[in-house]
């Protein structure tokens, strides 16, 4: 008997997603038209670097702090943009009116070197330009995760070190997180949890993680982990409601222990951990969590109001 696999970006299905328009370099085409060169320094290589963003009630949620993300991204690996973060927010919008699309909206931003002109690795063979494409989906979480949780194994893939490829770039060459998946489905479960280089605790392959024990919130020091847009406003509303919030070190044998566990993510905010490694997290009741989504939505919720208060 096998347990039906879950995963933190599982939404409900949506029809209209069959006919989105998706932008290409300033165009706007049909998902079925919308391609990129085998060239592309992103196939070829995962040479490029990502953003996705949340769409609530027509407002871009945290949209300067993805874009401090993205740019310093794409600066740390001499990748030009080719425009600036009001050029960014054009295209995202162009591309939201093309698809009349309000809320549960998830967008997956893409910036590549661009084409080269041979398949190999040096970045100067990229000549034409980069490639910018903006995928948006109507994509609503289901609501089961939030009951169910998910489930997490342990896995022998570590993330990551700065010298070799630092977890802070939200690259296009996902190779290290996509065999952490692979390890986590080969043991049942649902995502994988990955140790840092030192053996504590860190991250899963899609989102960051956090656990709590005796009131108190707990995620990594943030050195090996991706610094997650969602993780930061997790850690800045528990300072400010009076939650006990550390980024430390902790091991296996705390999370094990942990009376809740929770992941965050641009998609699904924060969605609870069911068990590690086959351990049950907790008894099931998750107060601090749901306290902590609260106060998200809340933030969320703020952040909407004063943009759509705010001149256009």
């Amino acid at each position: 008997m096998t347990t039906e696999s879950h995963t933190t970006h599982d939404a409900l299905e949506d029809p209209r997603n069959a006919d989105i328009g998706i932008y290409v370099n300033g165009d706007i085409l049909h998902r079925d038209n919308a391609k990129v060169s085998v060239y592309d320094s992103g196939f070829l290589l995962g040479d490029g670097m990502w953003e996705g963003l949340r769409l609530y009630d027509g407002v871009w949620a945290f949209f300067e702090d993805h874009m401090d993300r993205f740019f310093n991204s794409c600066k740390s690996v001499s990748l030009d943009v080719g425009m600036d973060a009001q050029g960014v927010f054009e295209a995202l919008e162009a591309t939201r009116a093309a698809n009349k699309m309000h809320a549960d909206v998830h967008c997956r931003l893409m910036l590549t070197r661009g084409v080269k002109v041979k398949p190999f690795q040096h970045p100067s063979l990229s000549r034409s330009g980069p490639t910018f494409v903006i995928i948006m989906e109507h994509s609503k979480p289901v609501d089961r995760l939030q009951s169910a949780g998910i489930r997490l194994a342990t896995v022998p893939q570590v993330r990551g070190l700065p010298m070799s490829q630092d977890a802070k770039y939200n690259s296009h060459s996902k190779l290290n997180c996509v065999i952490a998946c692979l390890q986590a489905e080969q043991a049942g479960a649902d995502e994988a949890l990955m140790l840092d280089p030192h053996g504590f605790v860190n991250t899963t392959n899609a989102c960051n993680f956090f656990i709590v024990r005796r009131g108190e919130v707990w995620t990594s020091t943030g050195d090996y982990c991706m610094n997650g847009v969602t993780r930061q406003k997790v850690i800045d509303v528990c300072r400010a409601d009076g939650i006990p919030v550390f980024e430390k070190n902790f091991s296996l044998y705390e999370a094990y222990g942990a009376e809740e566990a929770f992941l965050t993510g641009t998609f699904g905010a924060q969605t609870p951990v069911a068990e590690i490694d086959g351990k049950p997290i907790g008894d099931g009741a998750r107060p601090v969590t749901a306290r902590i989504r609260d106060l998200y939505t809340g933030l969320v919720a703020e952040y909407v109001a004063e943009k759509r208060a705010a001149p256009r």
